[in-house]
């Protein structure tokens, strides 16, 4: 028992004794399912037949999939969508707030989060309810002489549907995580800017938005992630995910109902690895935009 106990608190030991917990879970729970999906992607798979190797196949018929490629384009128009809307917006109501000029800044910044702790099965019947034909946002687009719209009936209006909800439910967030970055940059920065005479344009432009960097990439990174992954504002908003026209239809959901629906599950692990394979590149292209590979010095 000493012996045990001598080795458990040695110094090359005791690391990774309580380091153990979160390996063994992110080996059988992250790296084991990951290493798993690849194996599938390379193999026949339906229902719960064994799996026969069949090389490239999969990937190959993604190619000629239509509605492979419609679920592409608008999971990708989706995220275009929330990166113009979910970043410059809380970057400026953060500022704005930031600033000493607004009353109560808390207590907004408090309002604004709560949409983020909202159940998105709520959610989704509100927001339902908000985009019926005769519902508010209809009848306030008529009050100012426009014409209502039919936002959850036509195709083309399933990706503005989708970007109203993640506008409705992130903004605040990401008001709070701007406000972080916002929190670390000296006031005495703002102050020498302002006796050199620079205006407040000026000191968001030159002071705000380089010292912001890097949580500007945080944001817009998850942003990334969390546009081509998602799956639940879809399928809530629409009755079991059913979009007219497809119009609505993510890659998630696609994957989803490949293999639990149509139970291919090796095409739509094939679908899971470009899917993944599209947020990774997209985050390095992020890094590299924003400089993260550059060494300081």
């Amino acid at each position: 028992m000493n012996r045990l106990t001598t080795f458990i608190y040695s110094r090359k030991a005791a690391p990774w004794v309580f380091l153990a917990p979160f390996l063994i879970l992110f080996l059988v729970f992250k790296v084991f399912p990951v290493v798993l999906a690849v194996l599938m992607s390379f193999q026949k798979i339906q229902g719960i037949n064994t799996g026969e190797f069949n090389g490239v196949a999969n990937y190959e018929a993604l190619a000629s999939n239509v509605r492979f490629g419609v679920a592409l384009r608008n999971t990708t128009l989706y995220t275009v969508g929330t990166l113009i809307v979910l970043i410059p917006i809380p970057l400026i109501i953060a500022v704005l707030l930031d600033s000493g000029r607004v009353v109560k800044a808390t207590v907004f910044r408090t309002i604004l989060f709560l949409p983020a702790l909202t159940s998105l099965v709520v959610v989704g019947t509100v927001f339902r309810a908000v985009l019926n034909p005769t519902g508010l946002l209809n009848s306030a687009i008529e009050q100012v002489g426009a014409q209502p719209q039919r936002w959850l009936e036509v195709a083309e209006l399933a990706i503005p549907s989708l970007i109203l909800l993640a506008a409705w439910r992130w903004t605040g967030i990401n008001i709070i995580y701007f406000s972080s970055g916002l929190v670390n940059i000296s006031k005495e920065i703002y102050e020498a800017a302002a006796i050199d005479g620079a205006n407040a344009f000026q000191m968001f432009w030159r002071i705000t938005l380089p010292l912001l960097r890097p949580t500007t990439l945080f944001v817009v990174i998850l942003t990334i992630i969390g546009g081509f992954q998602v799956f639940v504002e879809p399928y809530i908003l629409y009755p079991g995910g059913q979009s007219p026209g497809d119009g609505g239809l993510s890659l998630a959901y696609l994957i989803y109902r490949t293999a639990f629906n149509s139970f291919n599950l090796g095409s739509a692990a094939a679908m899971g690895v470009v899917l993944a394979l599209i947020i990774f590149i997209l985050s390095l292209i992020q890094f590299r935009f924003f400089g993260a590979f550059q060494r300081e010095g």
